[in-house]
């Protein structure tokens, strides 16, 4: 069986976002001890990631840098965000699976994803990153080409696209890789934004793609079986913050469109997760779960999270 995992940029940080090197080491060391019991356990396993809280500082160096030194695209971060988080990936899980005598060698690959030049988010962006600035400092980044807001009392903040993604581009070489025995990480961050000119020619672009609705695409593109999105509750909940909320265990993808519809899931947080589950089985996945990350295990088999299939399930 071959199972994607998807884990939240949040894990990667340490106790409220700490962002030193020894705390996101500490941190993915912490999720990687989750992901080698998988792997010993038989599973076949493609990993991707968030890079939220890692790009967010980017921006910070950016910001703070903006009067010495031209701010970096946000393809160069998502670049540098997939390399880096690769390295403590390939690190720990390295170490892990050594301590288990399991003879699998990990992979990451710096991955590309395409996005439509015309998606509307281009011409009104709407995605808001980073943190609040003055309008004084916000105006210098804007004469670097950036687009920032006025929201109010807080300050100004940047908003930027967030398109749909239409293919990870480099899937076949992380689908050759997972097919040679590699573990591989891959699409950190929904992958870097490229777009495809009239000529054929790929570029960057500024534009950040949501990481779980890009892992429902790579999943299909390396033929898994099971997608696994790692989040930091064990079900997705109805009527959430609610006396009525309920725990979601198994339901099929046209009750989760229903329950989306009737406004049950955050459009920020708990929504494209469920719409990348959805897709995924819809799209011919065995199963697709959200869940918590020390749950992955029993959820790529069925029996923990909420599990999305096909073949029944509660109302």
């Amino acid at each position: 069986m071959r199972a994607l995992i998807a884990l939240g940029g949040n894990a990667m940080t340490g106790p409220g976002g700490s962002a030193t090197a020894e705390d996101q080491d500490r941190a993915v060391s912490e999720a990687m001890e989750h992901v080698a019991e998988l792997i010993a356990a038989g599973i076949d396993v493609v990993l991707t990631h968030g890079n939220g809280p890692q790009v967010g500082n980017l921006l910070v160096k950016n910001e703070l840098a903006a009067q010495v030194v031209p701010p970096v695209p946000l393809d160069w971060c998502g670049a540098q965000t997939q390399g880096t988080i690769g390295l403590l990936i390939l690190d720990s899980l390295d170490r892990m699976l050594a301590a288990r005598d399991v003879g699998r060698r990990v992979a990451a690959v710096v991955t590309r994803t395409l996005v439509d030049g015309g998606d509307p988010g281009f011409t009104k962006p709407s995605k808001p990153i980073g943190r609040y600035l003055p309008e004084a400092e916000a105006r210098v980044l804007i004469e670097h080409g950036q687009t920032w807001e006025d929201r109010g009392d807080k300050g100004w903040r940047r908003v930027v696209a967030s398109p749909e993604p239409l293919e990870i581009l480099d899937a076949p070489a992380i689908g050759l890789l997972a097919d040679s025995g590699y573990v591989v990480v891959g699409a950190g961050g929904g992958g870097i934004p490229v777009v495809r000119d009239e000529d054929g020619t790929l570029r960057g672009v500024e534009a950040v793609i949501d990481k779980d609705l890009a892992a429902a695409l790579l999943a299909r593109a390396v033929g898994a079986d099971v997608l696994v999105i790692a989040t930091d509750v064990d079900n997705a909940v109805l009527a959430y913050g609610t006396p009525e909320a309920r725990p979601l265990e198994r339901v099929t993808p046209a009750q989760m469109r229903d329950h989306a519809a009737a406004g049950h899931f955050s459009s920020g947080s708990m929504g494209p997760k469920v719409e990348a589950a959805v897709r995924f089985v819809e799209a011919g996945g065995t199963r697709s779960a959200i869940t918590s990350l020390h749950r992955i295990r029993e959820a790529v088999h069925g029996s923990a999270g909420t599990i999305i299939e096909n073949d029944g399930g509660e109302p």
